[in-house]
């Protein structure tokens, strides 16, 4: 009596350690798509099976479809679809509540073309409903547990699992939603500068898009190239406080407006430092006119001193600034503007960064706009 007690105990106890291990693996991101690898990926451990798979509901036409798939078989089923209803994920989909399936060749609600197609072999399965209270987000699977049958505990267990795996996607999806909106309106203020000159249409939507480039060839992390956005997006957010004269000016500016126009980094910083949320964008903001050599502004950093993503900002603003058409002079070509980057590697801009700038645009990464 006194063992199996304290054999359930630990089992419990496993059982518990296991679940607040996923569930602070699951909100460790809020990158949507590492919440559901992560997911399949621990919850057989967990369970002591061989397989999860955890499908989503396209809302648009009901389907279920398999995005995230522990074990060999998973690229197979990337290219299944469920209709509604169909399977026993469909079925659990459509009525809610988890349910234990012992032996799936005779259950009349099992897709066994799904196996014949990949060439698994599943045996037994529980099957989940992964929903918030105003969201069912999909289904997950665990299969072919590798002792014994599933029982009621596991039952609980797996619908504590994908209650976690409910919640952190729409969480997950909440924040990117957010991070949509809010870097459409920041684009959308920067564009509405650019109406002011209109020889600056478009501008900012090509040094995003370029310091992007240079960033995916640098292998940047997610994170910094979403900060790498903004900071981009952002960049010459302070013109907003210069004057039509100096920044309408076809000509040359006399010191005096090239005073007025070169403060445009600081005044940048002053408008995004009432959004602590920016922090981390104001180095990239202040920094884009600094020069690798020491001469720019408005500090005179020189080479590493100068952030990476103000160094990448650099590089793409002047690039858009040479291939665009101005009041004084015509937009030079890529092939013209590649080579005074090279010219000014070193001086003005990191010369790695004009490397790989540059092989971007010779793989047909870039298109004269």
């Amino acid at each position: 009596m006194v063992s199996i007690a304290k054999q359930h105990n630990i089992s419990a106890t496993t059982r518990l350690h296991a679940l607040m291990e996923l569930a602070a693996l699951v909100n460790s991101s809020l990158d949507p798509a590492e919440v559901r690898r992560m997911a399949v990926e621990e919850v057989p451990r967990c369970m002591g099976s061989d397989a999860a798979s955890l499908l989503l509901l396209d809302e648009a036409t009901g389907e279920l479809y398999f995005e995230a798939v522990s074990g060999e078989k998973g690229p197979d089923l990337k290219e299944i679809r469920l209709k509604p209803g169909e399977g026993i994920a469909g079925w659990v989909a459509r009525k809610g509540g988890a349910v234990i399936v012992d032996d799936v060749k005779t259950d009349h609600r099992f897709a066994a073309d799904i196996d014949r197609y990949t060439g698994y072999d599943t045996r037994n399965m529980i099957v989940a409903p992964v929903a918030t209270k105003d969201r069912v987000w999909g289904v997950l699977q665990v299969l072919n547990k590798h002792q014994g049958s599933f029982n009621d505990d596991d039952l609980e267990l797996v619908q504590a699992l994908a209650d976690q795996v409910a919640v952190a996607i729409e969480n997950a999806s909440i924040y990117q939603e957010m991070r949509l909106t809010f870097l459409g309106v920041t684009t959308a203020l920067a564009e509405a500068l650019e109406k002011r000159d209109p020889y600056t249409a478009g501008h900012t939507r090509r040094v995003h898009e370029y310091s992007i480039v240079i960033a995916q060839r640098l292998g940047m992390h997610p994170d910094d190239m979403d900060t790498l956005r903004l900071a981009s997006i952002m960049h010459d957010i302070g013109k907003i406080g210069v004057s039509d004269k100096v920044l309408l000016k076809p000509g040359r500016l006399d010191e005096t407006e090239f005073c007025e126009m070169s403060r445009h980094p600081e005044a940048g910083v002053e408008i995004i430092q009432h959004l602590p949320q920016l922090a981390d964008v104001i180095p990239g903001v202040l920094y884009h006119h600094e020069q690798y050599d020491g001469s720019g502004y408005p500090h005179q950093r020189r080479a590493e001193e100068i952030p990476l993503h103000a160094r990448i900002i650099g590089v793409a603003d002047a690039f858009d600034a040479m291939t665009s058409d101005r009041p004084y002079r015509k937009a030079l070509s890529f092939e013209q503007a590649f080579d005074e980057l090279r010219r000014c590697a070193g001086q003005q801009f990191d010369p790695r960064l004009v490397a790989l700038f540059e092989a971007a645009w010779k793989d047909n990464q870039l298109q004269p706009v």
